[in-house]
């Protein structure tokens, strides 16, 4: 079991729609109406206050430290992405580009790309180091999405920067191969939106949090394996062309348009697998566990540095702590007001974040009993 103890309550002029830990956890950011803010997260002290314009809303959806903790970048409503200087208080660079507001974004781990999804259903990947050299788009063109808006609502990009994944409101999270820019997989299971993503250190697995209540994680390791420069296998023209489909004595019916149902013993009763082929080799991304416990939407996820928890903030004003490797909760927390819209762990371990619809973002710390 864990014991978790709030450190600090950082006070905000709106909702905190963003939270987010420096690389070395000495520093938070978050991201509220006209406003991102950094704190000093051993005193709670907020340090400096980042300003986008003076008059009406202009909500800060998502920002992210530069793994040197030089930079900040922010993401707005107003469709531009804010490369900060924070030493010097100052934007160094506007980048342009999406359609519609920005809801996430993500350095790579060695600073050279920013990662951005928005709801225009693009996911866009930028070049920090070359500002004439136009982004990367991964664009969501999907005949056959349940709800015909896919939306970009969340983006990860894989420890070692070969994979981009990204949840969106067709309840599909999608992953892209980073140097070729193809799909390489769409897992399909949730049952509405899904509002975040996270990788888990290793890259092997993939957690997703839904407005269906629940998280899943996904077993990626096969992406790795594969050495993956290949597209789904006909990824757009297969989906819905034909309805036939094929079982084994496992249990496991794979239907034509790629998509295999298992059912089985173990704690997930049906995984949704996407099947792909890579030299004749299938390579699959199957839900391992299914995590429940949420009275409301699930908004937000993390995984802690060393793989060992997840964390998921909810509508439901609650903060749940799961164990990876058995998806059982250990933790809840309610002490927010209002939905947790954003959590995010320290990468150096022992602290995590929270920001709410109640204008407070807090800082907890958490370790074992």
């Amino acid at each position: 079991m864990l014991d978790v103890q709030l450190v600090h309550t950082l006070v905000h002029g709106s909702v905190v729609c963003c939270v987010r830990f420096s690389s070395d956890g000495k520093y938070l950011a978050t991201g509220c109406n006209r406003t991102a803010q950094i704190y000093d997260t051993r005193t709670g002290a907020k340090i400096c206050v980042l300003m986008h314009g003076k008059v009406g809303d202009l909500y800060i959806r998502s920002v992210c430290f530069s793994p040197d903790g030089k930079l900040l970048a922010t993401g707005a409503e107003d469709k531009q992405i804010r490369i900060w200087d924070i030493s010097k208080k100052r934007i160094l660079r506007v980048v342009d580009g999406h359609q519609k507001e920005i809801f996430s974004l993500v350095f790579s781990l060695d600073g050279r790309l920013i990662v951005s999804g928005s709801m225009d259903e693009t996911v866009s990947i930028w070049d920090m180091a070359n500002a004439d050299v136009p982004p990367k788009v991964l664009t969501i063109n999907d005949p056959h999405s349940f709800s015909g808006d896919a939306g970009v609502t969340s983006v990860a990009i894989s420890p070692k920067g070969q994979f981009v994944a990204a949840g969106s409101l067709d309840a599909v999270v999608r992953i892209w191969d980073v140097a070729t820019g193809h799909l390489v997989e769409r897992l399909r299971g949730h049952r509405d939106s899904v509002y975040g993503v996270a990788f888990t250190p290793d890259g092997k697995g993939l957690v997703s949090g839904s407005l269906d209540k629940t998280l899943k994680f996904w077993d990626v390791s096969g992406l790795l394996l594969s050495g993956n420069a290949n597209a789904v296998a006909g990824a757009g023209a297969s989906e819905g062309s034909s309805s036939s489909s094929s079982s084994s004595s496992n249990g496991a019916s794979a239907s034509a348009n790629g998509t295999k149902k298992v059912t089985g013993p173990g704690t997930t009763g049906q995984q949704d697998v996407f099947v792909k082929r890579d030299g004749g080799k299938k390579i699959a991304s199957p839900c391992t566990m299914n995590f429940t416990g949420h009275k409301d939407y699930v908004l937000s996820v993390a995984v802690s540095h060393d793989g060992q928890w997840i964390v998921s903030g909810s509508k439901d004003h609650g903060v749940q702590f799961w164990d990876t490797r058995s998806a059982v909760v250990q933790c809840m927390l309610q002490g927010h007001k209002n939905s947790v819209i954003s959590v995010d762990l320290s990468p150096t371990g022992g602290l995590f974040a929270t920001g709410s619809g109640d204008w407070l973002a807090r800082i907890w710390s958490y370790g074992p009993l």
